[in-house]
């Protein structure tokens, strides 16, 4: 069983839209998955209830919980467990980076975002846990993908092969309680999380398919 956690110190970088996506992306590929949501707001737990469904697991918890759950989930047959983190605590986020074979970096290509990725960075350094940058609600012309590459190089990052783009179909799929890959199959964020889930499982050396390939 391999452990992601999804850290921003920043509100707004798109840790739930992330991971829920990821959690379904790796359902639909064969992968036992679940999501532990350590946020306060339960974002991730909301979805859950809206969706109707077992499939992927979501529980809600506190941090101080993680091991015990994470040894659960384990036990219980799970091959991909997802921490999904709050903003603005460094002492959850660092427990959730510890607990993790991964920490994913959400990050919008903005000046303010970029310049408080600094804190999150540091907290993957101190649990001594790989680290990748996603760049996140990247608009579809200007420059804006290659400058944030820039900077995020800069801080000594490595970024994920794939990013994802500004599009509607992340809001109003996770309002449906739906991923984007059952909201709109064959749109461009779909096609953006089954790129990123591929990176996530090259990062594990896990072989894979993706959902079009499972429907032929």
């Amino acid at each position: 069983m391999k452990t992601i956690a999804i850290i921003s110190q920043k509100g707004g970088a798109g840790k739930t839209t992330i991971a829920l996506n990821l959690a379904v992306a790796a359902e639909r590929s064969g992968w036992q998955s679940a999501v532990i949501d350590i946020d306060p707001q339960a974002s991730a737990k909301c979805w859950h209830d809206l969706r109707g469904s077992d499939s992927p697991v979501v529980v809600s918890i506190q941090a101080s919980r993680l091991p015990a759950v994470i040894e659960a989930a384990k036990k219980n047959g799970a091959d991909l467990v997802i921490i999904d983190t709050a903003p603005h605590s460094e002492s959850s986020a660092l427990a959730a980076a510890r607990a993790a074979d991964l920490v994913l970096i959400p990050c919008r290509p903005s000046l303010l975002d970029l310049k408080a990725i600094s804190t999150t960075i540091d907290l993957a350094s101190l649990a001594k846990t790989p680290s990748l940058a996603v760049l996140n609600t990247v608009p579809g012309k200007g420059g804006l993908r290659a400058d944030a590459e820039q900077v995020l190089k800069g801080y000594g990052l490595d970024l994920a092969p794939a990013t994802l783009g500004q599009r509607v179909a992340f809001v109003h799929s996770l309002t449906a309680g739906l991923s984007v890959l059952e909201y709109e199959p064959d749109g461009k964020a779909a096609e953006e999380i089954e790129a990123l889930f591929r990176a996530v499982c090259a990062h594990f050396g896990w072989t894979t398919l993706l959902p079009q390939e499972i429907r032929s």
